[in-house]
């Protein structure tokens, strides 16, 4: 008799996440008809009565924001890739009752980026300094062997950002979201900011752009990734990240390699298409 086992994804707001509809298209690919994976509105304060409500059917846990720090204290192991920025997005449930938390965004912006041939380049510009911009830079530490210039609104921000760079070992520059244009003329441009942030700079985007990683997904494409891709620039999207950083999720939880990416891929394409 086979078990029935559970996964979710917590955060707020979450009803857009498209995670259920990757992890269930994984689910369907590898045969786990036992499985299901769903979406919960969990905030900072009631991540610890969530927690403490999950029986042995629970496999794991997907986090969005505010929970990939609030998690942290709650858990019984941290990997060395999530304690590094100090972010965990993933929580695998033991069957002894543990709580391992990982950060599978961190491998999977290296995984998307040499997906589309970045394999490693000699410099780079991230635009923003949230906790995105955090696990761009612990990615940057695995395919950049130049300096990268954080293009941000504040000095406290800077300062944030300057000392990820020196625990992430990254030389980190700052500039201020002024000059965010000039960071268009990098190889390697990651943009971490919400939508509509950085719509102004595609008026400005270079004749012979190189990689741009918008991490957003919807809406897609971003008026910079538009104006990117037109230029003939290459462009990964927020999908890319989202797919590979739930296919390591995908393979955690279940056990099960490798996971089905073309599947997840497609089904995350036909939601996004849904929407619009």
């Amino acid at each position: 008799m086979s078990t029935v086992k559970r996964a979710a994804v917590l955060g707020s707001p979450i009803a857009h996440s498209l995670s259920p509809v990757l992890h269930r298209a994984a689910y369907a690919a590898l045969g786990l008809t036992d499985w299901s994976y769903d979406r919960h509105e969990v905030d900072e304060a009631g991540l610890p009565g969530f927690l403490e409500g999950l029986d042995a059917s629970w496999a794991g846990l997907s986090l969005t924001m505010p929970l990939k720090r609030a998690v942290i204290p709650l858990l019984d192991e941290v990997t060395a890739t999530a304690a590094a920025v100090e972010a965990v997005n993933t929580v695998v449930l033991t069957d002894d009752g543990r709580r391992v938390g990982d950060n599978t965004d961190i491998p999977g912006m290296v995984s998307a980026l040499r997906e589309r041939g970045v394999e490693q380049v000699d410099g780079a510009a991230v635009l923003g300094a949230g906790a995105t911009a955090s696990s761009a830079l612990a990615a940057l530490s695995r395919v950049c062997d130049g300096p990268v210039t954080a293009y941000v609104r504040s000095e406290a921000r800077a300062a944030e950002m300057r000392g990820w760079g020196e625990r992430l070992g990254v030389e980190v520059r700052t500039a201020g979201w002024e000059r965010a244009a000039e960071a268009l003329r990098a190889p390697l441009v990651i943009a971490t900011t919400p939508a509509g942030t950085t719509d102004a700079l595609a008026a400005v985007v270079p004749d012979r752009p190189g990689t741009l990683f918008d991490v957003l997904y919807d809406p897609w494409p971003t008026a910079l990734a538009a104006a990117w891709s037109g230029r003939g620039g290459a462009v990964v999207g927020g999908l890319d990240l989202l797919v590979h950083q739930a296919v390591l999720q995908v393979e955690q939880m279940t056990g099960r390699t490798p996971a089905p990416m073309a599947a997840m891929r497609s089904a995350g394409e036909a939601a996004l298409a849904a929407t619009h």
